[in-house]
């Protein structure tokens, strides 16, 4: 087992905006995602507690930054929505992928794997 790299300050402050970085682009995909494999319509909150059960971090905390990815995700034509009464609170949009999501998830997905791949393959090769 190795022991980990001590960080420094600016070390921890370039993987804080190296992870920022990594996550916009990302989060419309994962998003996209969860819409696409949810059975009913989901509101914001609901996609958010999702993400922090399977997506290990990805918003981590960020529940703010997911308003603006679904507004542009709808903009877009990728999702629509609907706004719904709440008996506990103020009304909620509820969000479904749209069919052109469907095929839109279906081609960042395929581009997001061949990339991890060949990020994979380099890392690899790199660090050995």
């Amino acid at each position: 087992m190795t022991e980990p790299i001590p960080h420094d300050e600016a070390t921890e402050a370039l993987l804080r905006k190296f992870q920022k970085e990594l996550s916009a682009g990302t989060v419309s995909l994962v998003m996209l995602s969860v819409l696409g494999a949810a059975t009913e319509p989901m509101y914001g909150y609901q996609i958010a507690k999702t993400l922090e059960r399977h997506g290990d971090g990805v918003l981590s905390g960020k529940q703010s930054a997911l308003y603006p990815v679904l507004r542009n995700l709808e903009g877009a034509g990728l999702l629509d929505s609907h706004i719904e009464p709440s008996i506990s609170g103020p009304p909620r949009r509820y969000y479904t992928i749209t069919p052109q999501g469907r095929t839109v998830l279906e081609a960042w997905s395929s581009a997001w794997h061949a990339t991890r791949a060949s990020v994979d393959s380099v890392l690899k090769g790199s660090l050995s």
